[in-house]
């Protein structure tokens, strides 16, 4: 098997930041993967710190999730009373919805 090379690693970026309702929204973009879910979900709870009431989670720069990465937003969702995911794509939502986790994962409407 090949040496992966640092530009094969996927990339992904986390922000936050408060909506206009003063929600807190944590934008995630790039790509999620086993490559780097480690260091994505590192992020996400330094960014959300301490608990929240509800979590918005801004998926339209993401261009691809696989099942670490869904484990890691099910790992975040269990810190927070409610969240929400908005502007998936349609690939991500379809994954999302393909999981059954739409419960727990609620795609905003």
């Amino acid at each position: 098997m090949a040496d992966l090379e640092e530009d094969d690693i996927s990339q992904a970026t986390v922000e936050r930041s408060v909506d206009g309702s003063g929600r807190l929204v944590v934008t995630i973009s790039g790509e999620v993967d086993m490559s780097n879910v480690q260091s994505v979900e590192a992020k996400l709870r330094a960014v959300l710190g301490e608990p929240h009431d509800l979590v918005v989670i801004d998926l339209s720069a993401l261009s691809f999730i696989d099942s670490s990465g869904i484990a890691a937003m099910l790992r975040i969702a269990e810190r927070v009373d409610r969240l929400e995911i908005r502007n998936p794509s349609s690939t991500v939502q379809r994954i999302i919805e393909a999981t059954g986790l739409t419960d727990v994962l609620r795609l905003e409407a």
